[in-house]
């Protein structure tokens, strides 16, 4: 009688496990499509913030090569991840890359960069941050609007070495009673700059296929 109830108790519970096991995996299949398409529009989003669909006729997203794997470092990242290319007419006119400053006041401060073909930037969006509320958080565009003043800086404007924050002896501002911060991302996107600066025939002689997409068998990008 006793290893009866055992026997039934066990296989009650294995036939809840099994259909706990089909409920999920049947929400899974439910929300996947509408999970990616949420990211999908999420990313777009971000990168239609630096290059405006005005300003490019390809398709931002599925447009792209991966960051080579000797830069990893130069850009904080611990893998490799993907440039997003910005074209008219065929012609590479933007490229919006990935870095992390991994400085920050509490840690990694993740963040996307449009580069210009004259090297201009077009723009930086701060992705994800671990700053503190109403300090450090401010390099957020949802807190403040610091971060739009990157626009239209290059590494000759300001001069290379004034790409420091005040505080520094640079040109651009902190926050009040935050400096780590700002200094980070300082920090990164003069980088970034200095990538690009390196990786010019990488970022900018792209030849898109026949899809509209990069032609990634480009040697360079493997490199």
């Amino acid at each position: 009688m006793f290893g009866w109830s055992i026997g039934k108790n066990s296989l009650l519970l294995g036939a809840f496990a099994l259909v706990t096991a089909g409920v999920l995996a049947g929400t899974y299949q439910l929300t996947r499509d509408k999970i990616a398409e949420a990211e999908r529009a999420a990313a777009a989003a971000a990168l239609l913030e630096i290059v405006p669909e005005d300003e490019h006729d390809n398709d931002l997203l599925s447009d792209t090569i991966k960051v080579p794997e000797a830069a990893l470092e130069q850009l904080g990242l611990d893998r490799q991840e993907a440039i997003h290319l910005a074209r008219r007419d065929g012609e590479v006119t933007a490229a919006i890359i990935p870095a992390v400053a991994p400085d920050g006041y509490s840690g990694d401060i993740r963040m996307i960069v449009g580069v210009n073909r004259d090297g201009s930037i077009a723009g930086v969006r701060v992705l994800t941050h671990n700053e503190t509320p109403g300090l450090g958080d401010k390099v957020d565009l949802k807190k403040s609007d610091w971060i739009l003043d990157f626009t239209g800086h290059s590494l000759g404007s300001p001069p290379r070495d004034n790409w420091k924050v005040k505080k520094d002896g640079g040109y651009f501002d902190q926050f009040t009673g935050a400096t780590i911060t700002p200094r980070a991302v300082v920090k990164q996107v003069r980088g970034v700059l200095t990538f690009v600066e390196e990786h010019r025939d990488l970022l900018f002689s792209q030849v898109p296929s026949d899809d509209g997409a990069t032609d990634t068998t480009n040697e360079a990008a493997t490199q």
